[in-house]
């Protein structure tokens, strides 16, 4: 889908608020640095969170088998885990959202 109107992607039609602005994290501003797109900051979060979820997969194997005594470890693995799912899943719900408004906009 193009645009019609010229005004995404134009650094001229930003709010004032946004110029200059290269991420979100603080690590990802400097120069020479390069803007990541929403998809590939997505990707990388969506990484960590299946990590974040093998390490509890993996924390609860060795628990169960014996491997390992620290049920605090396993729960608190288990827990950051879940917690990085929900918010991926309210990002997908929001960008759903999003998706379906602008699907409703009258060109």
């Amino acid at each position: 889908m193009t645009d019609p109107l010229g005004l995404i992607g134009n650094p001229a039609m930003q709010p004032a608020a946004l110029k200059g602005v290269q991420g979100l994290r603080g690590s990802d501003v400097g120069p020479g640095s390069i803007d990541p797109t929403f998809g590939t900051m997505l990707k990388q979060e969506i990484g960590q969170v299946n990590a974040l979820q093998q390490d509890a997969q993996i924390a609860a194997e060795d628990f169960a088998a014996g491997r390992r005594d620290d049920i605090e470890g396993v729960l608190i693995a288990a827990r950051k885990a879940d917690t990085a799912f929900q918010m991926l899943l309210q990002v997908r719900n929001k960008v759903l959202d999003a998706y379906e408004e602008v699907k409703q906009l009258r060109v």
